[in-house]
């Protein structure tokens, strides 16, 4: 398979990704609100939402892990480009190799961690405080879209690859 076949197939899954975390966040946003209100309207008998800050922890991290594979697979994280100019394109591309591993490294470490915590809260029956849910819910719907991240990171290392590959044969060319 070509980098672009790759790319198209992982960009319909990142972005559909994307928009389940967007529709979970506005969600947290909503309850969020009506539980404020409730709050500020306890005198004429409203009350706020019993639980609020676990759905919005949870929905928060949920999120997150919802955004991940498209911030990675278009690079959106943070960079400061400082030295690209002193280094060139060449080196840049195979610095941008050295980030995309990195993360990759990293996104498989919290894969593995977040599915060590789904077996130990599951193993220990944890709940959440108020609601009493399971805890290893939020850890299972997470779960996924953390893998997920780790395959685009890795795709992205090997986009990157062959980036840099490109990179150094027209520069050996030009010499």
């Amino acid at each position: 398979m070509t980098v672009s076949v790759v790319e198209n197939k992982l960009e319909a899954l990142a972005k559909f990704s994307a928009l389940i975390g967007g529709l979970v966040l506005v969600a947290v946003m909503i309850m969020s609100v009506l539980s404020i209100a409730g709050r500020a309207l306890v005198p004429i008998g409203l009350t706020p939402i019993p639980g609020d800050f676990e759905l919005v922890e949870v929905g928060t991290a949920f999120a997150v892990f919802c955004f991940l594979p498209l911030c990675q697979l278009k690079s959106g994280h943070v960079t400061v480009d400082l030295i690209v100019p002193a280094i060139g394109p060449r080196n840049d591309a195979i610095l941008a190799v050295f980030h995309n591993l990195l993360m990759t490294v990293v996104l498989v470490f919290i894969t593995w961690r977040a599915f060590g915590g789904l077996q130990d809260v599951k193993q220990y029956n944890e709940t959440s405080f108020i609601l009493q849910f399971p805890l290893w819910w939020g850890y299972a719907v997470c779960l996924p879209f953390a893998g997920l991240a780790a395959v685009v990171s890795a795709f992205t290392a090997w986009r990157s690859f062959t980036e840099a590959r490109d990179a150094t044969r027209a520069a050996g060319k030009r010499s």
